[in-house]
């Protein structure tokens, strides 16, 4: 998909290849359909570069102790890794003024954070100029 240029944006993230379908994204907007990507912050830049009137929402923890705590109870990550996704972690963070919203996903309230988004969206179909996204 990469050689044939079928993917939006593409990445290596922690040794496991990532990207977000063109065409389905493409698909959606020409219905205008609300349209969401899950991407990390590299991807966001790239997409940014693409589509710059896309709404760009960034999912945090409610600090770095609680990321670590919900990281190390996965236990998916060596301690190595576990450093390395925290430090990754602060890195993306200082990257906020990417984003246009902040959403903050807090340990067993993933209902407050769904609700954050649907705010969100809402908010933005009640643009006096909606933003008009196109691929």
């Amino acid at each position: 998909m990469i050689e044939n240029n079928e993917l939006l944006e593409w990445a290596n993230v922690y040794g496991n290849w990532y990207g977000v379908p063109k065409k389905e994204v493409k698909q959606a907007l020409d219905k205008k359909q609300d349209t969401m990507v899950k991407v990390d912050i590299q991807g966001a830049a790239t997409i940014k570069k693409i589509l710059p009137r896309a709404i760009f929402i960034f999912l945090m923890p409610p600090s770095m102790e609680e990321l670590f705590i919900r990281l190390k109870q996965r236990h998916t990550e060596s301690p190595s890794d576990l450093a390395l996704r925290l430090k990754t972690a602060e890195e993306e963070i200082e990257q906020l003024s990417l984003f246009d919203y902040i959403v903050v996903n807090r340990w067993d309230k993933i209902d407050q954070a769904v609700s954050g988004i649907k705010a969100i969206i809402s908010a933005e179909k009640c643009r006096v100029t909606p933003r008009e996204i196109a691929l």
